[in-house]
């Protein structure tokens, strides 16, 4: 089946030709008629496979002609997304594909001054994509009003109702239109999450593809086991191996992040760190450098784990594994999207066996292993450029960037 098959509105399905859509991935031919319909969708399927467009593209032609009926103004789909990059993401893909209709998408989110927001908000769009923070900042001000509501999706579903937001998702559907629609889309969801999101609902259907393998088969995942004070050797090496390789290089925190920044540029490796410490200016300019090669190598918190789509990422390195397992497969979900083929490699140091083990259980199959010699080891630590091995300095430079932040 192709998009010219379906019966959507002539200018989305110019847009999608334009930008080069042609026949509906899985996750799209099984979503796509049932939110035609207005029907609540629960929608599970890995990274990199058109979630995003699974919703947009029906949502957008139900707008579309809703408006066509009746020109009301107010908002009339909210999207609530967990963080800022991804808002901004989901809103782009919203207006790429709305290009030629009617249909108008805002995002708002925290780190900015809010008054260009509220012009916005005020002025009128009909799809609003937003973070929690900021979203129910304006709305106990009374600048975003929720009465002409339609449709409510949660992006990374499980996320949103893990980080403990049932209550306030719960307030608002009190807040929407009587009947309405809610959507939920993730890569993964555990039992309880799926509970959480079926109370919210009624009769959902449940779509749900590649449940036995949450990571696309585009993705080849690899371990190499390294001690936890070597694996910046192990990095700069891989780094030099491949200099012409985007590489998305991920750490469980902040300061950890801004160490393994040190650490390359020691040994004359150029990258950059994205965290949450960041003004969202500057996080929004380095994701930018990194999407069109500017930057090759950027080392990230999990704030980039979930639903950022970064065109040709070659590798994605779990320079530390992640506490939870299923933050593993968003990891590795930034590389391999589409039809691309990425690889994921990670170090693991013994303190971190018990968390391979975990993420193995969580997908179901054992992570291959790559094997390091002995001698192999001992060269790659040998053969580093950086002479710093007392890592009481790098302890040193971890304190000094945290009492810089709490100077800020």
């Amino acid at each position: 089946m192709k998009f010219d098959d379906y019966y959507i509105a002539p200018q989305i399905k110019k847009n999608l030709a334009l930008l080069g859509f042609k026949k509906p991935t899985d996750i799209q031919f099984k979503s796509i008629p049932s939110i035609l319909k207005g029907e609540d969708v629960l929608a599970i399927a890995q990274t990199g496979t058109g979630k995003t467009a699974a919703f947009a593209i029906p949502i957008i032609n139900n707008i579309q002609a809703s408006k066509i009926k009746n020109r009301r103004d107010g908002v009339k789909c909210l999207v609530m997304v967990p963080t800022r990059e991804l808002a901004i993401q989901v809103a782009e893909v919203f207006t790429e594909i709305a290009r030629f209709t009617d249909v108008t998408t805002f995002c708002i989110y925290g780190g900015v001054e809010q008054q260009s927001q509220i012009e916005k908000l005020e002025h009128g769009v009909d799809i609003l994509v937003a973070t929690p923070g900021r979203m129910f900042d304006l709305i106990s001000q009374g600048y975003l009003r929720l009465h002409r509501i339609n449709t409510l999706i949660l992006d990374e579903a499980d996320h949103m109702l893990d980080l403990g937001f049932i209550e306030d998702i719960t307030d608002i559907k009190s807040k929407l239109l009587q009947r309405h629609q809610t959507l939920f889309f993730s890569a993964t969801i555990n039992k309880d999450i799926k509970r959480l999101a079926y109370s919210l609902v009624s009769n959902a259907i449940r779509i749900q593809v590649s449940p036995k393998d949450p990571v696309s088969e585009n993705v080849s995942h690899s371990v190499v086991f390294v001690e936890m004070d070597d694996k910046r050797f192990f990095l700069e090496r891989f780094l030099k191996d491949n200099p012409d390789s985007k590489v998305l290089v991920f750490v469980r925190t902040k300061v950890r992040a801004e160490r393994v920044l040190k650490a390359m540029k020691r040994v004359g490796l150029s990258s950059s760190t994205l965290h949450g410490d960041k003004e969202q200016h500057e996080r929004a300019t380095l994701l930018g450098d990194f999407k069109t090669g500017k930057t090759k190598v950027l080392i990230a918190t999990d704030i980039s784990a979930r639903g950022i789509d970064v065109p040709n990422v070659d590798f994605v390195i779990n320079y530390d594994l992640p506490d939870k397992s299923e933050n593993y497969v968003h990891r590795v979900g930034r590389t391999g999207r589409g039809t691309q083929k990425g690889q994921a490699i990670s170090f693991c140091s013994k303190d971190e066996k018990i968390i391979l083990d975990n993420i193995e259980g969580f997908l179901g199959n054992n992570i291959e292993i790559m094997a390091v010699s002995n001698l192999e080891y001992e060269q790659t630590k040998d053969l580093s450029s950086d002479s710093t091995d007392d890592w009481q300095s790098l302890l040193d430079m971890d304190e000094r960037f945290e009492k810089k932040k709490k100077k800020k």
